[in-house]
């Protein structure tokens, strides 16, 4: 699967948002969406992650934890607060480096079991992607299926991920997420979890400048008259 972060980040924030589409869920026969695009909105999806969130709580505080110190010690090296690190200042202590390098270790560490759950739980979704494609191809008489980044402008009807979501809820409506002894992720799932996790990324940094720009907008609170 190819990686359409920004694009599919949209998407997933207008799913969130609730942002009705058109009725006429494509145009001329062509429609438009992403594999990526529907698995983050799929209900069997946010699911799952949020019985691995609970699951594997522990670990994912100690991510945090590892990251917050990693950046202090990256900070720490950065001697002229340019945001960058010059080889310079990496080859000035190569204490703090190693440390950095320890961390990233034990963040690896610390976050397999999760990757391995999210990947688990997204392969079963790709399993039968093809058929929920193929349901509403049949059902919308699409003549051509493209991903976002193919079409430089198209009017909002195009878009049929709502219809995909609605079916991959209805086929595949829950996952598993422990994995059999001995299951080993394909590439094709791997890609999609860690393009999954881009997606969500950038779906709660839209989310936070928009609160931002919110706050901002709002007048300041007035004193009260005496």
């Amino acid at each position: 699967m190819k990686l359409f972060t920004k694009t599919i980040a949209t998407a997933a924030l207008a799913g969130t948002a609730a942002i009705a589409t058109p009725a006429a869920a494509q145009v001329a026969g062509i429609a438009t969406s992403s594999p990526e695009a529907v698995i983050v909105r799929s209900q069997a999806r946010i699911a799952a992650y949020q019985q691995i969130d609970q699951q594997f709580a522990a670990q994912i505080g100690q991510i945090r934890t590892l990251r917050q110190e990693m950046q202090t010690l990256q900070q720490s090296l950065d001697t002229d607060s340019n945001g960058q690190l010059s080889q310079a200042e990496l080859q000035a202590n190569p204490g703090v480096v190693q440390q950095i390098q320890q961390k990233e270790q034990q963040l690896g560490q610390a976050s397999q079991p999760i990757v391995l759950a999210q990947t688990y739980a997204i392969e079963q979704l790709i399993n039968d992607y093809q058929n929920v494609r193929q349901q509403v191809v049949q059902q919308k008489n699409i003549q051509l299926l493209l991903t976002p980044d193919a079409i430089q402008w198209a009017p909002e009807a195009v878009n049929v991920t709502d219809d995909l979501v609605a079916v991959l809820d209805q086929r595949v409506p829950t996952v598993q997420i422990t994995p059999p002894e001995g299951w080993r992720p394909r590439q094709d799932s791997l890609a999609a979890q860690q393009t999954v996790s881009q997606v969500l990324m950038n779906v709660a940094q839209q989310q936070a400048a928009q609160q931002q720009a919110q706050q901002q907008q709002q007048p300041a609170a007035q004193p009260a008259g005496r």
